[in-house]
């Protein structure tokens, strides 16, 4: 991937069929570059600041929350727990990064050759971050109704489908904890290994005089998940 102020072949082109309005592409190739790329590559944003998606990721993340609890708040008469439950995983970054594989920003997202050699293209965190901050370049440049419009686009599947109407294991587990009289459980991270930027976090969760079980992810909260799951598939 180039490191100037251009976008590498073919990849303005996959922009524009994605339903992008490429306009500066400087934007475009900002959110399309991780922190890794910095150093050995060519790569520097405004004022000399090193170039990478955290702030369009950051105001992605924003204009991703607010496109999506609109629709769910005319598309369902539902209660305000429900609807944050719902937007929760419709815009999480496992939910971002699976759309992000099925865009092909794994092809695109610029990486450090070490990160790139740990299988950054593949990171549900990076890809999940990336698609953020392609949201953010996009939102920049065409405003929040054209941006609307790509969101739905692409998260039609995932808003048609299932997402969050599942109580998530976590509070299943609590109420099921309560329902019980037992000790509400406890979550702790007992190991942490791999890069930042492909990092695997193991966390045991814990019910006094039940037992525990323990999960791996890519991120904390995704153990947690996997963590509650397991347990109450073992003790429920």
């Amino acid at each position: 991937m180039s490191g100037s102020g251009d976008l590498a072949e073919g990849t303005r082109d996959w922009l524009v069929e994605a339903g992008f309005g490429v306009k500066e592409e400087r934007v475009w190739l900002e959110a399309l570059t991780h922190g890794s790329f910095n150093g050995s590559n060519a790569a520097s944003g405004p004022a000399g600041r090193d170039m990478d998606y955290q702030r369009l990721e950051f105001l992605g993340d924003r204009v991703l929350g607010l496109a999506v609890a609109s629709w769910l708040y005319r598309a369902h008469d539902a209660p305000e727990g429900r609807l944050s439950q719902r937007l929760n995983a419709l815009v999480s970054g496992r939910t971002c990064a699976r759309i992000a594989r099925d865009l092909g920003v794994p092809d695109h997202v610029r990486l450090g050759k070490q990160a790139r050699e740990d299988g950054g293209a593949d990171s549900d965190k990076i890809l999940g971050d990336a698609m953020e901050a392609l949201i953010g370049a996009n939102f920049i440049e065409n405003g929040f109704d054209h941006t609307k419009a790509i969101v739905y686009a692409l998260w039609d599947a995932e808003l048609a489908g299932d997402a969050g109407k599942a109580k998530h294991p976590k509070s299943a587990l609590q109420e099921w904890a309560a329902g019980n009289r037992r000790a509400m459980p406890s979550y702790t991270v007992v190991d942490r290994s791999g890069p930042d930027h492909a990092a695997r976090f193991t966390v045991e969760v814990v019910i006094p005089s039940v037992g525990s079980a323990e999960a791996t992810a890519s991120s904390k909260g995704e153990a947690e998940k996997l963590a509650a799951q397991k347990f109450l598939e073992q003790y429920g």
